[in-house]
């Protein structure tokens, strides 16, 4: 269901105008949410803090020195003080209230006094050999800084082990992050659960998604897609989770455990037949194989059975930290409307968490009330999530950064929220962002008349993307004004590359005036010609000029001499590169459809001809580089299988995912990838099957049938290359800078095409103005 964008304009425009220049007290719940802390002893969380630092920086963790005091800032909030001790010991105290505070102290050194940067996709660590001076200390605006969104399981870590989780959890810390989700093992938990309810393997493994689809069938969405899950899958997530739980609460990092939804097997049926039972509707279009199980009324007695026996498994194998998230119409909408009964559907749920953990907090994603917009009315909106004591709930706004909630329900009537980033859906990648809403709406929020605002989050569905907006959002936990954008632009390119460069600051002040710069309602992922399936009717759109973006890629390869050995330097040059070739092909398409209207046989071959070798290039440069890798995602997922039939099934996972998602594209290309291997193997044959039926369209002058194209597509590249094993190097091809400077010398010139096109809307325009006058 799309959001009524133009409503929802007038909406947010009049909350932000009546809300600006207010500053009041904003609740801080120490009543309802003081017990959910760090379970670790300071000694404990100090010890787990220094051995990060020491994975970070190996035998120069000898120049710090590291203490954990709880009281060293006010109650509820994180404070770190950071102090240089004598010249002559080149030793740096940190002091922080947790774990994470310290390791966040720690990273703002890296950061603000030697120039690093720690990201996803690489480092940049190079302490000088004088360590700077430095006497700082910094307390954190709310009480929490959360991290993840339920499906980032799917499209980002469904093939990590511990090795992966290691460096995520240590990224964490060091960026504040005290409060995320910890939602593996569930499936096995759940096995165990339904054995005991009698329900069979055979009902329980029909239920189950595969391991790239699991935060849908958590969620009610599907049944079964991409299962079955293994006993030796149990026991990998079973293992896993009792690791990732320990390091976060040896960091004093607060890991939210899954609660029970409602969604169950559609078994339950045959053991429980009077039990209020709702068959969910239709998700997607997947077909009744796949979709549609069941959702046991939460006021239904048996609610309360399930949801209690699960979380006391859950709980016996795991502990708690007394937090628990909770999505019961993720995408799908009640089917009681009355505000009454969404009053009593909301204690039930809240009611099965108690009755086990007195201590329990619900935490649900907001993202249903921007999904089912016209459903969630202000009345049910406050019915439900009112049913719960105020401070026993948190919200996560999921999307502030493009469709804030909060304002529109009045804080969310008492009840605390965190407001979030969401960005990317699917993991897709393509560079954007909105460097200026995240600057200043935080902190508005954050001041707003009756805030009840308690952090901030990142709610990305996929990692692994657009770095810098990331980094600008973790700051705005301790940032109390707003961001000089340009100057922090600047900055951000001294600590990704090790020192100033004049034309790395102009790149990313390019970058961060356009790409980065978007504010809009506009629906802005997948708006690229080469990752959609081919059809006549594309519509190309941007938010910035797309030939400032082909400059700004000339400009950043003109910095190689001096930082072409930096790994996060070639990083960016592929990206750059990757978002300039898409851009270029935009503009090939819209000179192939001209072509095509114009019955312009030659040019079209031409065009169509062009766009064939820009895939090729493409495939190149993605190719020089291991983080744009097919082989890397395909091998983690073969990985894990321990027998051939697993392997397979891990790779389907992999490879449907990120094309069809559903055995007939029910989804198609929604968590698509620019990789090396998807470019060459999926994206250009589709494009090759498309050009050569516009080709044999105008020269045979019948019309173009594009319900046989998709067909073909289908059946000739689509659908095989799910069910391929073909093997892709996982180490990279050739050299990205040098690969990169021969593709900007052969495309940069198509830059011209951008300007002829501005100047043809221009004079287009002084047209209409003139025609205007005269009338």
């Amino acid at each position: 269901m799309m959001v009524n964008t133009a409503l929802y304009f007038i909406i947010i425009s009049v909350l932000y105008s009546g809300s600006s220049g207010h500053h009041n007290h904003i609740n801080n719940f120490e009543s309802t949410l003081g017990h959910l802390k760090p379970r670790s002893l300071p000694a404990v969380q100090a010890e787990a803090a220094l051995m990060l630092i020491e994975r970070t920086i190996g035998e120069k963790v000898s120049h710090f020195s590291v203490s954990v005091d709880p009281n060293l800032g006010p109650i509820g909030k994180d404070t770190f003080e950071i102090k240089k001790g004598s010249s002559e010991y080149q030793e740096i105290f940190i002091t922080g209230t947790s774990g994470v505070a310290v390791t966040w102290g720690f990273h703002h050194y890296l950061k603000k006094h030697c120039n690093c940067q720690i990201a996803w996709e690489g480092e940049q660590i190079e302490l000088p050999d004088i360590l700077p001076d430095v006497n700082e200390r910094i307390t954190s605006n709310d009480r929490f800084r959360y991290y993840q969104n339920v499906c980032t399981t799917g499209y980002s870590s469904a093939w990590w082990g511990w090795d992966q989780w290691e460096k995520n959890i240590d990224w964490m810390a060091l960026n504040g992050i005290n409060l995320a989700l910890a939602f593996h093992g569930q499936e096995a938990i759940w096995e165990r659960v339904y054995l005991k309810m009698n329900l069979t393997s055979q009902e329980i493994n029909q239920h189950f998604g595969g391991p790239a689809f699991l935060p849908w069938s958590r969620m009610g969405n599907i049944r079964g897609w991409g299962g079955l899950l293994s006993s030796s899958w149990h026991n990998h997530t079973i293992v896993l989770q009792h690791r990732i739980l320990n390091r976060m609460r040896e960091l004093g990092i607060i890991p939210v455990l899954p609660a029970f939804a409602g969604h169950v097997p559609r078994a339950f049926s045959r053991i429980y037949p009077h039990a209020n039972m709702t068959k969910i509707g239709v998700w997607n279009q997947f077909d009744d194989q796949y979709c549609c199980p069941y959702l046991v009324s939460p006021t239904d007695p048996l609610f309360k059975i399930i949801g209690q026996k699960f979380l006391h498994e859950y709980i016996n194998e795991f502990g708690t930290d007394h937090i628990y998230n909770c999505d019961t119409f993720n995408e799908n909408e009640p089917v009681d409307t009355d505000t009454e009964s969404l009053k009593m559907i909301g204690q039930a749920i809240y009611s099965a968490m108690t009755d086990v953990d007195p201590q329990a907090i619900w935490m649900m994603q907001g993202w249903l009330f921007v999904h089912e917009f016209d459903f969630w009315t202000e009345s049910r909106v406050e019915a439900f999530i009112t049913s719960v004591p105020l401070g026993k709930m948190i919200i996560l706004d999921l999307q502030s950064e493009q469709f804030p909630q909060y304002m529109r329900f009045k804080s969310y009537f008492g009840q605390p929220f965190i407001w979030c980033m969401l960005h990317n859906f699917g993991g897709t990648l393509g560079m954007f962002g909105s460097a200026r809403i995240i600057s200043e709406r935080v902190i508005e929020a954050r001041n707003m008349e009756g805030s009840t605002m308690i952090g901030t989050g990142l709610t990305p569905e996929g990692i692994n993307q657009n770095y810098v907006i990331y980094e600008l959002m973790n700051e705005m936990a301790y940032r109390r004004e707003p961001v000089n954008l340009d100057k922090w632009f600047e900055n951000y390119s001294v600590r990704r590359y090790g020192g100033r460069n004049e034309y790395a600051s102009q790149t990313w002040n390019i970058l961060g005036k356009t790409i980065y710069n978007f504010i809009g309602l506009e629906r802005i992922r997948g708006h690229y010609v080469i990752t959609m399936r081919p059809k006549g009717n594309i519509k190309t759109w941007w938010w910035y000029d797309p030939e400032l973006i082909i400059e700004a890629w000339g400009i950043f390869l003109n910095a190689r001499n001096e930082k072409a050995n930096k790994s996060l330097y070639r990083h960016d040059v592929v990206d750059i590169t990757r978002q300039a070739l898409q851009l270029i092909a935009d503009e090939i398409y819209l000179s192939i459809k001209n072509a095509y209207a114009k019955n312009n046989s030659t040019l079209l071959r031409q065009q169509s001809e062009l766009l064939v070798e820009l895939f090729d290039d493409l495939e190149r440069i993605l190719d020089s580089s291991e983080n744009f890798r097919l082989g890397k995602w395909l091998e983690a997922a073969k990985l894990l299988g321990t027998n051939e039939k697993e392997r397979e099934l891990y790779e389907y996972n992999a490879r449907n995912q990120i094309t069809l998602w559903g055995p007939n594209g029910e989804i198609c290309d929604y968590a698509n990838k620019q990789w090396a291997g998807v470019i060459v193997d999926y994206f250009k044959p589709r494009w090759v099957i498309f050009l050569k039926a516009l080709q044999e369209s105008v020269e045979t002058k019948q019309i173009l049938n594009q319900t046989l194209i998709n067909q073909l597509i289908f059946e000739q590249v689509e659908n095989p290359f799910t069910f391929s094993h073909k093997n892709y190097p996982v180490e990279p091809q050739g050299d990205s800078v040098l690969i990169a400077v021969e593709l900007n010398n052969k495309w940069k010139n198509y830059k011209l095409h951008f300007i002829e096109r501005k100047i043809l809307r221009y004079e287009r325009r002084m047209i209409v103005n003139k025609k205007t006058i005269l009338t």
